[in-house]
């Protein structure tokens, strides 16, 4: 005979505190939501009585749905998380009870059975209609909480996220003589209860019916419930099957034995295919036994920025936690994709994401750990592998030497790097030179690079993400190695002077052309370089730079921005351009003899020198290869028509 409790016309309402009257006292000192809210201090008259919170199931339903889950899919992680620790629960019991999970849809309806440690009718009214109560905090099982996938106490309230109502059919292992209990609720807040004769479920267990709410029915198609079910729970411990497919596919595809190591590294590859979506270059087990972690990192076939925060899926005690972790693995291991199942890490309340505490620190530390090794064995053992790795990698790789010195001699041999001599790595190109020069930036290696390559100097272009860190680092771990800075006065104090009768007979040539450029904060000097192809070399230095800026800036500001950038004028070097006196353009040149054409020949020159060393060109640059373009143009032509058609 069945019993129905009511109250309201469908029956009893989630509340906040909807359970039997009969609550025990909280200890001393204790405050409940049953029976203490209102704790203020008493004003004179009649006794107020205590109240409690009332919840709005629709208003928590759309709370969650929007902002705590990011997809209503997590509705079946629920239900299976649901299944999995009741299964749990009673194989602590009973080691040998039956251990399986049963999702099947009919019309348009899914049920959801398992064979756990069930629930009594007073069960139903702590549990599934209190918000926020989970059997995890039950008197028993507290002490073996951390075998339990769930840990908040939402539960099948996620479900409503789909389903218009949920409907339970339990029965309790721990109480075999109590009889089933079913429990019936709606997305309006209302639950009924009662109670079935034994042999409407004649096993313990549970059984869990969701009817889809409007515009959700896709959610509880077969097809979709399967791939759910195959993500979130491949990795489960117990036997779960949609409709008789298999969902759980273990042992997992890094612990399966494989005939031999290529096997295995191509039934990881294709893993790494089908989970991912691209064929790795390689893979990198992650084993951390002291902290409950297996699985594997695969590496990228590209290069990707390392800005892009990775996506690694995290399974937790076997179920899919995250498939977007991105704090597992340090910042510097941008290159790879991991998938691991664990059971120490801690989930947040949406089970979307990973918690930051100490151990999450401890086991991105133990992982970067791994991933370190792997290179370094590349190195040792395999370079063919390690060379391919780097030619896509080698950023990361730069990124991790920087802060590790052992990593960075490890793979001084095979970091590869922009120099004078080509694309070498710093151990070779060490070897050639004793003292190393680098540039800072790109544009300053580019200035002097054709140059300084003339002149024998060897120069590292350091203007790439991390390359003059590591540099700087060279001499800790290469003794014997001096590494200077390249700046414009080293690279002008390695050209050749000019006889000095010969550049005092250029002297009104020069005073002609500083005079044409003074204006851009630039100077003029004669030298006598190779490669004679060469007229001229703007250089200049990041001091130099920062003061043309600050000038600048003070011409285009009024009073009183124009007095404080004053204030900050500095005594910075001043850029030069530096003429070749073998270049036999510069030659004729200064031959001659109108101040005007000297001007502008220069202008020409100084402007083909910014471009050469591909600068940003300021406004005032730009303006000055107009007006030299022009000029020269004005000059041919007005030369043409007074010769009549001759050129000189």
């Amino acid at each position: 005979m069945t019993r129905q409790r009511s109250g309201h016309p469908c029956g009893h309402r989630l509340t906040g505190t909807a359970r039997p009257r009969a609550v025990k006292s909280p200890p001393t000192g204790a405050v409940t939501m049953d029976s203490q809210i209102s704790q203020a201090p008493q004003a004179s008259g009649s006794p107020q009585s205590p109240h409690t919170f009332q919840v709005d199931l629709r208003g928590l339903v759309d709370l969650l749905s929007h902002h705590l889950y990011s997809s209503p899919k997590v509705y079946l992680r629920e239900l299976l998380q649901n299944a999995v620790d009741a299964i749990t629960a009673r194989r602590a019991e009973d080691p040998d009870a039956p251990a399986r999970v049963r999702l099947s849809v009919e019309a348009g309806a899914l049920r959801v059975e398992d064979t756990g440690v069930g629930l009594t009718e007073a069960d139903v009214h702590n549990l599934l209609a209190t918000i926020g109560r989970s059997s995890k905090r039950a008197e028993g099982l507290q002490e073996a909480r951390s075998d339990f996938l769930g840990q908040f106490g939402i539960g099948l309230l996620a479900c409503f996220v789909v389903a218009e109502r949920i409907r339970v059919v339990s029965r309790s292992s721990r109480t075999p003589d109590a009889p089933p209990v079913e429990w019936t609720a709606r997305d309006d807040g209302s639950y009924t209860v009662r109670t079935l004769p034994h042999e409407a479920r004649p096993e313990p267990g549970t059984t869990v019916h969701l009817v889809a709410r409007t515009g959700s029915a896709e959610w509880l198609a077969e097809e979709r419930v399967l791939s759910l079910a195959r993500d979130f729970g491949s990795l489960l411990p117990y036997d779960v099957r949609v409709g008789g497919e298999a969902v759980t596919e273990l042992p997992a595809p890094w612990d399966r034995a494989y005939p031999s190591p290529a096997a295995r590294r191509v039934a990881l590859a294709r893993h790494c295919h089908d989970l991912f979506g691209f064929t790795p270059l390689d893979s990198i087990d992650l084993d951390v036994p002291l902290a409950g972690v297996r699985g594997v990192a695969y590496v990228l076939p590209s290069a990707v920025s390392p800005a892009q925060r990775a996506g690694h899926r995290v399974h937790l005690k076997g179920m899919l936690l995250t498939e977007r972790a991105e704090q597992l693995l340090p910042d510097w291991a941008f290159f790879v994709r991991c998938v691991l199942d664990t059971d120490s890490l801690r989930p947040t309340a949406s089970r979307e994401s990973l918690y930051e505490d100490e151990t999450l620190a401890g086991i991105r530390e133990a992982l970067g750990e791994r991933v370190r090794g792997w290179l370094t064995g590349l190195a040792a053992g395999d370079p063919e592998r390690l060379a391919a790795f780097l030619s896509v990698h080698h950023l990361g790789v730069k990124a991790l030497a920087r802060h590790d010195r052992e990593m960075l001699r490890t793979m001084l041999p095979w970091l590869p790097f922009e120099t004078t001599d080509g694309r070498l790595s710093l151990e070779e190109f060490a070897q050639r030179h004793p003292m190393v020069h680098f540039t800072r930036t790109v544009e300053e290696y580019r200035q002097v690079a054709p140059i300084a390559s003339a002149q024998g100097i060897g120069v590292v272009n350091g203007g790439y993400t991390y390359d003059s860190e590591l540099v700087e680092a060279l001499p800790a771990v290469r003794p014997g190695t001096v590494v200077a800075e390249l700046d414009a006065d080293t690279v002008t104090a390695h050209l050749d002077a000019v006889d000095p009768a010969e550049e005092l007979a250029l002297s009104g040539f020069l005073a002609a052309a500083r005079a044409r450029l003074d204006p851009l904060g630039c100077d003029v000097v004669l030298r006598a370089f190779h490669p004679l192809s060469v007229p001229a070399l703007h250089l200049d230095d990041r001091e130099s730079r920062h003061e043309q800026a600050r000038a600048e800036a003070e011409s285009g500001a009024d009073d009183l921005w124009a007095g404080i950038l004053g204030s900050l004028r500095g005594s910075a070097p001043r850029a030069r351009l530096v003429l070749n006196h073998l270049n036999p353009l510069v030659r004729r040149i200064g031959s001659l003899g109108d101040p005007e054409l000297i001007g502008t020949a220069t202008e020409s020159l100084y402007g083909q020198a910014l471009l050469m060393a591909q600068r940003q060109l300021r406004p005032a640059d730009s303006a000055l290869l107009n007006r030299a373009f022009l000029g020269l143009l004005e000059w041919a032509t007005h030369d043409d028509e007074s010769t009549g058609g001759s050129h000189r």
